[in-house]
């Protein structure tokens, strides 16, 4: 019996028996679409991290009050907890290292503005002239903030796009004074739109200098510093820099934390990259319960097919080529289930691309190849003993119908 007549056969039972076909073709076909689904789930928060991060900035440096023990992101670092405050001068003082070129304080409050009978609760941000290129922002209209001394607390601001649509509909805000809490600041300029930005609403923001916003929220300590090295080359130096200038401004003590944009990106990679593993080993898991599925069921097809396997035997047909028979037919029925299910992975794919479209759902292909691969492998290893089976029928009685 030559390959092709393995095949042809094989097809034959299987469109005999399509309730049956169609169950095990089914069981497979979910199992590689929930490889693919949930790899792509886990890409797309891999992804969308990754962009978040990347949106900060470039070559960029975090300095947070607190000192973290671990490389990860622990307490410390979320919290921002410290013995020490950071300030303005601390900020300042790390101009002094060449690998720094750009340097944002910030503060950060929440607080209500309020213009001609509307009001609003908003996020309050204080920082410097530096923070537009820093963070990459773009500007709708208008200005930023001047490039001023840090310690003026100058009656400015920036407002983000929702506030100007909601609060100055058919007018312009450039050049409009804004009640800011118990504050007034005349509007320099609007941001252009920016969306969410690692868990801020960048276009719900009023950015005031550095020193007006610590007198509103009455913040003596900056909540964080964002840096901005020379280049890609002085990062490392920027935050070895960094690092000793801070500690001799703190009496020596190590009680800030700077880390790197790529160190959070890598932490984030690998969190992700395991996640997306560990979703598509789960998945798996339902590959392994249509192999079983596929086992029972052609363990059935064996005791329905005595005669045709005895008739297959009694015109010549040994023990090797009738387990070929069946493994070949176990395995076109995983392949065709694998094909059916990367058909239905990319459909619930191109979904969830319509329903969020800001998430990029993308399976990695090592997702694609490797469930088309253990559904194969499944079927022929869970054919063996039906395929055995068959193969030691007696060729008389199987002819007889026992």
């Amino acid at each position: 019996m030559t390959f092709t007549d393995c095949t042809r056969v094989a097809l034959g039972a299987l469109v005999r028996y399509p309730l049956r076909t169609a169950m095990m073709l089914l069981a497979t076909a979910i199992g590689v679409a929930a490889v693919l689904v949930l790899t792509a789930l886990g890409e797309a928060a891999r992804r969308f991290v990754a962009e978040e991060f990347q949106s900060l900035g470039t070559h960029l440096l975090v300095v947070l009050p607190g000192k973290t023990e671990t490389s990860g992101m622990g307490p410390g670092l979320m919290a921002g907890e410290s013995p020490r405050d950071l300030t303005l001068a601390d900020a300042r003082a790390l101009l002094r290292s060449p690998a720094v070129a750009k340097v944002a304080p910030i503060v950060v409050g929440a607080a209500t503005v309020s213009f001609d009978g509307l009001e609003r609760d908003i996020t309050v941000m204080g920082s410097t002239a530096s923070l537009l290129e820093v963070r990459q922002w773009r500007m709708a209209g208008g200005e930023f903030l001047r490039d001023q001394d840090w310690d003026r607390a100058s009656p400015e601001c920036v407002i983000g796009d929702t506030l100007r649509s909601e609060l100055f509909v058919g007018r312009q805000p450039v050049g409009q004074w804004l009640r800011v809490g118990d504050r007034r600041c005349r509007i320099a300029g609007i941001l252009a739109r920016q969306g969410m930005s690692v868990m801020v609403n960048v276009d719900e923001l009023v950015i005031m200098p550095v020193a007006s916003a610590q007198q509103l929220l009455n913040a003596p300590g900056l909540f964080r510093v964002l840096v901005q090295a020379a280049g890609r080359d002085s990062v490392m130096p920027a935050r070895r820099d960094m690092e000793q200038i801070l500690k001799e401004r703190h009496r020596g003590q190590e009680d800030v934390t700077v880390i790197t944009q790529d160190s959070v990106l890598a932490t984030f990679d690998g969190i992700f990259g395991a996640l997306t593993a560990a979703l598509a080993g789960i998945a798996s898991v339902s590959l392994v319960v249509a192999g079983v599925l596929i086992m029972n069921v052609m363990l059935v097809s064996v005791s329905q097919r005595t005669a045709e396997i005895g008739l297959l035997k009694a015109l010549g047909a040994n023990r090797s080529q009738v387990t070929r028979l069946f493994l070949t037919e176990a395995v076109i029925l995983a392949a065709f289930g694998a094909v059916a299910g990367v058909t239905f992975g990319q459909a619930a794919i191109f979904l969830m691309r319509s329903l969020y479209p800001d998430l990029d759902f993308d399976p990695p292909l090592w997702a694609v190849a490797g469930s088309f691969l253990i559904a194969i492998g499944c079927g022929a290893l869970f054919g063996i003993l039906p395929a055995r089976r068959a193969a030691r029928l007696d060729p008389i009685a199987a002819l007889a119908g026992r």
